[in-house]
């Protein structure tokens, strides 16, 4: 008996890039460095992030308008490019790396995003039960 083979979807194998925007709990919380966390769900309407065993958050999907666009910083030498005729110029039409000269900053495209997932504090997040401690 033969298996039918199934034409593999190239769409599925494609990666899809999400902004976690976590500007809905700015100030609420204090995100430690290097902190622990888990997303889980990202196929779910509302995904959860918990951040170093405390913070619980929940996301809501929201589509972008127009092209979001993530980049990368990257240092990048200094570079001069010798032209033109001279005596003293040895290295006609080469790139020299000027080492007395600090890297500039440079932005490459990373990826496009199509959703960014905003994410707000849940109900039952370790922050909300100080906040009502304090309260009493």
């Amino acid at each position: 008996m033969e298996a039918n083979a199934t034409p593999h979807d190239n769409h599925e194998d494609q990666d899809e890039f999400v902004l976690l925007d976590l500007d809905g709990v700015y100030g609420l919380i204090d995100i430690p460095p290097n902190a622990n966390y888990v997303l889980r769900g990202l196929d779910t309407l509302n995904p959860e992030l918990i951040i170093a065993d405390k913070f619980k958050l929940i996301g809501e999907y929201d589509e972008t308008i127009g092209t979001c666009i993530a980049f990368e910083e990257q240092d990048t030498p200094v570079v001069h490019e010798e032209t033109g005729p001279s005596e003293a110029n040895l290295f006609s039409g080469r790139k020299l790396i000027d080492s007395s000269q600090p890297p500039t900053k440079q932005l490459k495209p990373v990826c496009q995003l199509h959703k960014v997932l905003k994410f707000k504090l849940s109900p039952d997040s370790e922050i909300q039960s100080r906040t009502a401690e304090e309260d009493s």
